[in-house]
């Protein structure tokens, strides 16, 4: 990258598009992908207004014979900048990129993302950390014997790596109607330090969360793993507690970043709010304020945002999958929705996705296992929509800053 920027005139975007893509391919061609096997195409359906000086980020994912997987840049025209095609096979099982974005460490630009086998069950990879200038510069494990899963990697202020775990252990589970020796799968949360790997907290959900509020049914046998609890997400609070986020059980808890203890939880079966909802804005029909839902997000003045999926593949409990913003009190405990961005083409997203507040104040969207990522203004207009080839998503979509080289 250097020695192209040292030859290159890049002083405006799409002399900077040009050398990304220059450098996409060749990092392509080094990873091995097969002469037609490059990222998948995008289609622009929707753009009626600018979303900003900056890049969309994604990591596409489907059938590796027709495209490759792997971290992929796009401007706002769905044109590719850079894309890092990741082997297909690994010790023969697929292998995926998940959480694909820009962050910040030791001050610096980075772009970051989760590379492994398994994703959306007992999954098992390495977290990555890559220079503005396309350079490895660190990896991140799980410690403690444990592997780290996709659902999350996040670098902190303090330069330390949250990063989410899909456990197997046996439990008890006689108190609510299931057999003594049940195989189940715990999530936890594990804060790194990423230069020695030291763990430097830990905490697992079987430790704070009773088994009885999953909203997952109990398998037929007790040696079929029971992922009861469903970790997708684990962020940080205004105030840097935890915000824990769990499928299963429809709920987000918060979490004391010192002690693990649960502050307050944020729907299923023992919510520490009551619920309401904004005049034009609607729960769903089990009076819930969301359900199988992702990637809540702390945006300030107890608003949060969050991707409601609605299903996790069965009969949704509304017909489309959303964004949602919700305001919490936490002196009266009563959580309102506020505002919500329905998926456009009115469809359910069985599982993964994300909602980003952008610089620009707008809300982009990543519609998970649905082949669409999407821009909304503050008003609530789609201003941005496109779509990949069907059978192609990308578990979260970002729309990001980002300088090559800083």
């Amino acid at each position: 990258m250097n020695q192209l920027m040292k030859h290159q005139n890049v002083s405006n975007y799409s002399n900077l598009a040009l050398v990304l893509a220059l450098v996409a391919f060749a990092d392509t061609q080094a990873w091995g992908a097969s002469s037609n096997a490059g990222p998948p195409p995008v289609t622009i359906l929707t753009s009626t207004a600018p979303l900003g000086n900056g890049y969309i980020f994604v990591a596409p994912t489907g059938d590796v014979n027709t495209y490759a997987n792997g971290p992929e840049i796009l401007d706002t025209q769905g044109n590719v900048v850079w894309f890092h095609a990741v082997p297909t096979m690994v010790n023969g099982r697929s292998q995926t990129v998940n959480d694909f974005r820009t962050q910040r460490y030791n001050g610096k630009q980075v772009l970051t993302w989760w590379q492994g086998t398994g994703a959306g069950g007992l999954s098992c990879g390495t977290d990555y950390i890559y220079d503005s200038s396309f350079n490895p510069l660190a990896t991140v494990q799980a410690g403690n014997g444990f592997c780290a899963d996709g659902h999350e990697f996040l670098i902190t202020p303090s330069n330390t790596a949250l990063i989410t775990i899909f456990a197997e252990a046996t439990a008890d589970l006689t108190s609510i109607g299931g057999p003594a020796n049940q195989t189940v799968i715990n999530g936890m949360v594990q804060e790194i330090d990423i230069p020695t790997g030291n763990v430097l907290f830990q905490w697992n959900s079987a430790d704070h969360v009773p088994y009885s509020l999953s909203h997952l049914p109990l398998p037929a046998k007790a040696s079929q793993p029971w992922d009861w609890f469903h970790i997708n997400a684990v962020h940080l609070d205004t105030d840097g507690n935890l915000l824990i986020n769990s499928r299963h059980t429809w709920t987000t808890f918060k979490v004391d970043q010192h002690n693990g203890s649960i502050i307050w939880t944020l729907g299923g079966n023992a919510s520490s709010f009551t619920l309401a909802a904004a005049p034009g804005q609607v729960l769903d029909q089990a009076s819930e304020i969301f359900a199988w839902q992702h990637d809540p997000e702390a945006l300030g003045n107890g608003l949060y945002s969050y991707f409601d999926n609605e299903s996790d593949g069965g009969s949704p409990l509304l017909p489309y999958s959303r964004a949602l913003v919700v305001q919490l009190n936490e002196s009266t405990h009563v959580a309102t929705l506020v505002a919500s961005y329905n998926q456009p083409a009115g469809l359910v997203a069985a599982s993964q996705g994300n909602a980003q507040a952008t610089e620009e104040g707008n809300l982009f969207v990543g519609w998970g296992k649905l082949p669409y990522f999407s821009a909304f203004d503050p008003s609530g207009n789609l201003i941005f929509n496109a779509q990949f080839p069907a059978g192609v998503d990308s578990y979260r979509a970002y729309f990001m800053h980002f300088t090559p080289g800083k």
